[in-house]
């Protein structure tokens, strides 16, 4: 069931969804049909249609029959409503220069859903994460709702998900070793607290947090600061995985070329480098250039649109 729509003043320059619902930090927006403009996915158990214009963001929520019983917003606030729990981060007063290159934004994601969507991510790509964690949802998570024939599922829950004979299951589905570490995080996190205890770690410093997201099973450097960057607020978090090491070789630390494997060592100087050229929000710029490397995105680089390449890449690289 749909309700009204509501528009956000938003420039495209700062947002754009086509970047932003496809560059590899939410795995739950797909596009309402073959290149179309409009995208739809699940935020807050509530089914949102996205599309935008050069000044405004339109959204529109798709309500099952219960959630029109006890209304979504009288139950979540007035603050909740303006925001219109999408959980994109506000931008930041100096942030110009990260927004310079590509209209990126990072998404404040519920931190249950990115713990698994990115234990989902170990060695793969995009499109098959996607696939996974749809997957995941039509399993595990409660249906919400039917929109325009495609039904939608909540993401599951963290008990649920530490039930038994889900790693079982989770095998035959095609989830690979990932089943054991989505099962084994699954307890865990029911062990120490739940999604309460998950959500406190938004309360911890940037180190303390890390440290306790890499205690969960499955859980390495790299998707602790994705966790971090993407839940956690941490904007100075920066996930190097064979990607981002391959930009800062490139252009930020050439001696990196020699090294065939990201090490613990390369891992923190990557980290350190990006903070120290990009301050607080360097997490941010990362994200603006993983996403402007992507192939996806290569004809909104600026040199594929004046031709001149070297500029392009030196604009992007000092933002």
């Amino acid at each position: 069931m749909a309700s009204k729509i509501f528009r956000i003043s938003c420039p495209r320059s700062e947002l754009d969804l086509n970047i932003t619902l496809q560059c590899g930090q939410s795995f739950r927006w797909r596009r309402v049909s073959p290149g179309s403009e409009k995208w739809r996915g699940v935020v807050g158990n509530v089914v949102w249609t996205l599309s935008q214009d050069d000044s405004y963001l339109i959204c529109q929520p798709h309500f099952s029959h219960s959630q029109y019983t006890t209304p979504y917003f009288s139950q979540h606030g007035r603050k909740r409503k303006k925001d219109m729990e999408l959980g994109i981060q506000i931008k930041p007063t100096n942030s110009e220069k990260v927004l310079d290159c590509i209209s990126v934004r990072m998404l404040r994601q519920d931190p249950v859903e990115n713990v698994f969507s990115f234990i989902c991510s170990s060695n793969n790509n995009i499109q098959r994460i996607t696939m996974l964690v749809d997957r995941l949802c039509k399993l595990y998570g409660s249906l919400l709702t039917t929109v325009e024939g495609t039904t939608w599922h909540s993401f599951p829950t963290v008990a649920v998900l530490a039930g038994d004979g889900v790693e079982d299951t989770l095998r035959a589905e095609g989830f690979g070793y990932r089943a054991k570490f989505i099962h084994k995080s699954a307890k865990q996190i029911l062990e120490r607290g739940g999604e309460k205890w998950l959500h406190s770690l938004r309360l911890l410093p940037y180190k303390e947090c890390h440290s306790q997201l890499m205690s969960l099973h499955g859980v390495g450097a790299k998707v602790s600061d994705c966790i971090c960057l993407m839940s956690m607020g941490h904007l100075d978090a920066i996930p190097v995985d064979t990607h981002v090491f391959q930009i800062a070789a490139r252009d930020y630390l050439p001696h990196l070329k020699t090294r065939k494997t990201v090490t613990d060592k390369v891992y923190q100087e990557i980290g350190d480098h990006f903070r120290t050229v990009f301050g607080e929000y360097a997490g941010w710029a990362h994200s603006v250039l993983f996403s402007a490397d992507l192939k996806i995105f290569q004809a909104l680089r600026p040199e594929s649109q004046n031709g001149n390449k070297k500029q392009g890449i030196k604009k992007c690289k000092h933002l």
